[in-house]
């Protein structure tokens, strides 16, 4: 079907348009910019249990360059720039899950804390917790994927109080035994020690240490993921026949490290390590299709990944209510 639009036709209706424009020019709205961000939280169900995603704020890291290593600059610049990423700032998010079984609130990582190592966009847990009406008194169980600083930094406030005053800690020995060894405060890693020990020293009569493979609390399991840190693991969380994986850091980037699972990260205790627990756990979850939960992907960071190619692709779910 066609239109016969003359030139006549449009000018008038370029006129009405203007005087409807004059005329309801008075009623149009001229509210002011509110200036404000929506709260950092978001609560799905998985079988009976509830589960509440916290963050603790966006982690720029900075230029690529010497953070993702192995494959070339530019390639690593195009593959950001082709997914509408920034090539020059990536930037991470942290995203804890606080699963409530019926039992037991469970709280998994606890973010930056006071550290601005990373810039003054962290450190928000608290807050985002707040947001979401879950008291910090109320969890029972904090389960560390491991001992770095953005996984361990909220245990204590600016005072050396710990902010979890009714929870069991949860963590790998080896991990808590290498980040907390003051004999390395004279090396490269001395920031991350100096925030692992102020952080975990207070709570050490109160560490539990699973193993890999263990059901640690009911619906919990250990997986070990070594390479990030000695001692890093990811969890499989279940209730009622569904499960998700909670990653920890098995993969920081849901493009670089998924499209290129080999490219190393610089900071990996043992990147050739780490890159095969990550080829290894993503071809089982990909396989078994699991969900999935990444502590570092785009909020909330919670979907499926799939085999794509040489690597993998990150499908994120859809943020569904809470029925």
């Amino acid at each position: 079907m066609t239109y016969d639009v003359s030139r006549r036709s449009l000018l008038a209706l370029g006129a009405g348009l203007g005087a409807s424009t004059v005329l309801g020019g008075s009623a149009l709205a001229r509210a002011p910019k509110v200036g404000t961000q929506t709260p950092y939280w978001h609560r799905f169900n998985l079988g009976s249990a509830e589960v509440t995603v916290v963050s603790d704020g966006p982690l720029p890291l900075g230029p690529p360059k010497g953070t993702f290593v192995g494959v070339p600059d530019e390639e690593v610049r195009k593959m950001l720039s082709d997914n509408f990423l920034s090539p020059d700032n990536v930037v991470l998010e942290q995203n804890s899950p606080i699963v409530n079984m019926g039992d037991k609130l469970v709280l998994f990582d606890t973010g930056m804390g006071t550290s601005h190592l990373f810039g003054p966009t962290t450190g928000r847990q608290q807050k985002s917790m707040a947001e979401a009406s879950i008291k910090p008194e109320d969890i029972d169980a904090v389960v560390f994927s491991h001992a770095h600083i953005d996984h361990i930094g909220g245990v204590v406030d600016a005072n050396g109080r710990v902010l979890f005053p009714n929870a069991q800690f949860y963590i790998a020995q080896s991990d808590y035994d290498f980040w907390t060894d003051e004999g390395k405060l004279g090396s490269p890693l001395k920031d991350f020690v100096v925030h692992a020990r102020k952080n975990l020293l207070p709570i050490r009569d109160r560490l539990v240490y699973f193993k890999d493979g263990e059901e640690f609390l009911p619906g919990i399991q250990a997986m070990a993921a070594p390479g990030h840190t000695v001692g890093h693991h990811m969890f499989m969380v279940t209730s009622d026949g569904k499960s998700f994986a909670f990653l920890g850091d098995l993969t920081h980037h849901a493009v670089l490290l998924l499209e290129k699972p080999l490219m190393e990260f610089s900071y990996d205790t043992d990147p050739k390590q780490a890159a095969q627990s990550r080829v290894k756990m993503l071809t089982m979850l990909a396989a078994n299709k699991t969900a999935v939960m990444s502590y570092h992907f785009a909020w909330p960071g919670y979907g499926h990944v799939a085999k794509a190619g040489e690597g993998f692709h990150y499908y994120p779910e859809p943020m569904a209510m809470l029925l």
